[in-house]
């Protein structure tokens, strides 16, 4: 399985990029994200739990982060539950327009006969979906900061 997401923004790369890592802002920011509990804590890796709500169903897993400042990436890999094994990448890319910031999600599931079953749920209706969802409320979340002034 792999799913795809992207959305321009239009505010610093570095400021984009340091919000997406920083797991902690996310249930404040992304109104879909219940909680997002640290199991290891670090400077470029933790392992955490994160939970969301589709369309109302709770769903949770548990991963390990990597930030990658020097290559302005962080990773995920899935540890626990039905998307174990599962490798997400955010990037980040300058273009004239502004930055865009697409999520990879790339998943080999365990047992390659139900793929035809479980892709349209887990990648269509919750990831392709809870995906879009971050996006979107990211950008306006960092947009609306970069629009304010300070003195």
């Amino acid at each position: 399985m792999h799913k795809t997401n992207s959305i321009l923004m239009h505010t610093p790369k570095a400021t984009i990029f340091e919000t997406a890592a920083d797991l902690e802002l996310w249930p404040k920011i992304l109104p879909h994200y219940r909680y997002i509990e640290f199991l290891e804590r670090g400077p470029d890796r933790n392992i955490v739990v994160m939970a969301a709500r589709r369309s109302g169903i709770p769903i949770s897993w548990t991963s390990e982060q990597i930030i990658d400042r020097d290559k302005f990436e962080i990773r995920f890999h899935h540890v626990k539950d039905w998307t174990k094994g599962m490798r997400v990448v955010w990037t980040f890319s300058d273009l004239p327009e502004g930055v865009l910031v697409t999520i990879s999600h790339d998943l080999r599931f365990r047992i390659p006969a139900l793929s035809p079953i479980v892709d349209p749920i887990i990648g269509d209706f919750f990831i392709h979906n809870i995906a879009s969802k971050t996006l979107r409320c990211m950008k306006a979340y960092v947009e609306a900061r970069a629009d304010k002034v300070t003195a």
